[in-house]
Parts: C-alpha cells; sequence; structure tokens
C-alpha cells in the first residue's frame, strides 16, 4: 500500500489546498456514516443531515485549534454544554455521533487516509454485526401494560395465563392511575412465536374487568446511555 496515501497533508503547515481536501474528504465520509447509520434502522432527516455534517465542523474545528491547548480546552468546553442542552440519545446514535467525530479528528489532523481506512474497518464491522444481529435476543420481548381495579389484588392473579402463552414474564413496575382508583402493571414477555394471541388478551380482559391492556415494542427509552 503506497505510503503516501497516509501522509500528513499539512506538514507544511495549514494550507488552502490541505484545507480543502481534508474538509472535502470529511463530507464525503460524514455522508458515508450517515447512509451506514440509516441502513441499521429508522433515523430522522435532522440525525442524517448531523451526521453528515459533523466530521467536517470537527476537523475544522481542530485545524483551528492547531495545538493551542487553551483554544482546545474552550473547544472541549462548549462540545461539552451542546450535549446537556441535547435531549438524551439511543446507544446507537451515540456510536455513530462518536463514529464521526473520530473521522473529523483524523481529517483536522491532515490524516485523510488514515480516515478512510478507518471508516472502511469500522464501517464493514458494523454491517456485519447489524446482518448477524449480535446482542439482539432470540425472541422478540414486548411490552405489556394491563389496568386493573384497585381493589383486585395483582399478586400471582395473571400467573396461569403467563405460563399458558408467554415464555418469559417480568413484571417491570406498578403504578397508580386515575387519581389513584386503578392500577396500571408494567410487564416484559417474550410469546413462543411473533405474533400476540387474541385469546390471551382475551383472557386477560375476563380478569381485569374489560379495562385497558396494551402489547407492543419496547420503548426505546431502554437503549439510552
Amino acid at each position: 500500500m503506497p505510503d503516501f496515501l497516509f501522509q500528513n497533508v499539512m506538514q507544511t503547515g495549514v494550507t488552502l489546498p490541505g484545507v480543502l481536501l481534508c474538509t472535502v474528504a470529511a463530507l464525503l465520509f460524514g455522508c458515508v456514516i450517515a447512509q451506514l447509520h440509516i441502513r441499521q434502522g429508522t433515523c430522522s432527516r435532522s440525525f442524517a443531515v448531523t451526521l453528515a455534517l459533523l466530521p467536517a465542523i470537527v476537523q475544522i474545528v481542530i485545524l483551528l485549534v492547531n495545538g493551542n491547548i487553551g483554544a482546545g480546552v474552550a473547544v472541549a468546553g462548549s462540545f461539552s454544554l451542546v450535549r446537556f442542552r441535547s435531549v438524551p440519545g439511543t446507544a446507537r446514535e451515540i456510536g455513530s455521533l462518536f463514529f464521526a467525530m473520530a473521522i473529523g479528528l483524523a481529517c483536522g489532523m491532515g490524516y485523510p487516509g488514515y480516515a478512510a481506512l478507518f471508516l472502511v474497518l469500522v464501517g464493514a464491522m458494523m454491517l456485519l454485526l447489524h446482518a448477524v444481529r449480535f446482542g439482539a435476543p432470540s425472541r422478540t420481548r414486548r411490552e405489556l401494560k394491563i389496568t386493573i381495579p384497585e381493589g383486585l389484588d395483582y399478586e400471582g392473579i395473571f400467573d396461569d395465563l403467563f405460563q399458558k402463552y408467554t415464555v418469559y414474564t417480568e413484571l417491570e413496575r406498578v403504578r397508580t392511575t386515575n387519581m389513584g382508583s386503578l392500577y396500571e402493571l408494567c410487564y416484559l414477555v417474550e410469546f413462543p412465536g411473533n405474533g400476540i394471541s387474541k385469546a390471551f388478551l382475551d383472557e386477560l380482559r375476563c380478569r381485569n374487568g374489560n379495562l385497558n391492556i396494551s402489547c407492543g415494542r419496547v420503548s426505546s427509552v431502554q437503549d439510552e446511555l
């Protein structure tokens, strides 16, 4: 592999051709990172645009700092302020943000070749782990919410139904609703198949007095860091 591909393009100092080369490379790498993130799941348009632009923004900041320790500390402080004023993201989103920042740092230091190599290696690994469903449970877990009257003892009331229709059940939380006149039980359940049995919901309705029952995907809040 030719060594000149991994040489520092800023060896002679900060020059206009070097800055343009690093900026164009950072923009291209950012678009690739955004596409990788989109291929792994749902993504908002604003977050995709942010991922595409973040490497170029980071690399120009690093070029302007240019080894100044005081400026570097100020930049780190500004990044922390932006982080604390933003909505917490999922682990996948935060991982993509750090990935984009690492690419931007490599370009800002004048090593677009190493940034490209890092992008290829990490991007290929991300796609591979996503394809093999690394870390995914063998069955899809659902969030089951059951509303019961205040006077109904919920301890063990649905155990026989859970043993009949589910392979895993865990009571996560209990909270009061409707000014304390109702209880809402939140379970984490796994079904033998991919669907939700109608007979299971019908039998639950007979137990809870035909009050509200909801069963769906687990909230994405559990994926937050």
